[in-house]
Protein backbone atom coordinates (compact mmCIF):
# COMPACT_ATOMS: atom_id res chain seq x y z
CA UNK A 1 0.00 0.00 0.00
CA UNK A 2 1.30 3.20 -0.47
CA UNK A 3 1.53 6.18 1.72
CA UNK A 4 -1.31 8.08 0.05
CA UNK A 5 -3.21 5.07 0.27
CA UNK A 6 -2.46 4.41 4.31
CA UNK A 7 -3.23 7.96 4.84
CA UNK A 8 -6.64 7.74 3.31
CA UNK A 9 -7.45 4.78 5.01
CA UNK A 10 -6.01 6.19 7.95
CA UNK A 11 -8.08 9.91 7.84
CA UNK A 12 -11.32 7.35 6.94
CA UNK A 13 -10.44 6.02 10.55
CA UNK A 14 -9.85 9.68 12.12
CA UNK A 15 -12.92 10.74 10.44
CA UNK A 16 -15.40 8.53 12.13
CA UNK A 17 -13.53 8.97 15.71
CA UNK A 18 -14.01 12.90 15.36
CA UNK A 19 -17.93 12.44 14.29
CA UNK A 20 -18.85 9.81 17.31
CA UNK A 21 -16.49 12.32 19.74
CA UNK A 22 -18.49 15.31 17.71
CA UNK A 23 -21.71 13.31 18.67
CA UNK A 24 -20.44 12.48 22.08
CA UNK A 25 -20.47 16.45 22.88
CA UNK A 26 -23.43 16.68 21.45
CA UNK A 27 -25.23 14.83 23.43
CA UNK A 28 -23.46 15.70 26.46
CA UNK A 29 -24.78 19.50 25.52
CA UNK A 30 -28.33 18.21 25.37
CA UNK A 31 -27.78 16.50 29.06
CA UNK A 32 -26.97 19.99 30.75
CA UNK A 33 -26.95 20.20 33.33
CA UNK A 34 -26.16 16.33 34.18
CA UNK A 35 -22.74 15.73 33.92
CA UNK A 36 -22.11 19.20 33.30
CA UNK A 37 -18.17 18.83 35.18
CA UNK A 38 -16.89 16.00 32.00
CA UNK A 39 -17.57 18.83 29.10
CA UNK A 40 -14.00 19.63 29.34
CA UNK A 41 -12.35 16.17 29.32
CA UNK A 42 -15.39 15.11 26.46
CA UNK A 43 -14.55 18.65 24.56
CA UNK A 44 -11.03 17.95 24.85
CA UNK A 45 -11.14 14.44 23.53
CA UNK A 46 -13.04 15.78 20.27
CA UNK A 47 -10.58 18.54 19.97
CA UNK A 48 -7.51 16.08 19.84
CA UNK A 49 -9.66 14.11 17.69
CA UNK A 50 -9.96 17.06 14.75
CA UNK A 51 -6.88 18.05 15.43
CA UNK A 52 -5.59 15.19 14.23
CA UNK A 53 -8.13 14.65 11.57
CA UNK A 54 -6.88 17.99 10.04
CA UNK A 55 -2.89 16.93 10.71
CA UNK A 56 -3.46 14.06 8.21
CA UNK A 57 -5.54 16.01 5.61
CA UNK A 58 -2.72 18.28 5.50
CA UNK A 59 -0.12 15.46 5.21
CA UNK A 60 -2.32 14.09 2.17
CA UNK A 61 -2.57 17.27 0.65
CA UNK A 62 0.68 17.74 0.41
CA UNK A 63 1.20 14.29 -0.63
CA UNK A 64 -0.78 14.93 -3.35
CA UNK A 65 0.76 17.60 -4.86
CA UNK A 66 4.18 16.27 -5.10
Amino acid sequence: MSGIDELKVEIRKLSARAMQLKMNLHDLSEELPTNWTTIPSVAQEAFEAFRQLDEKRRALAALATT
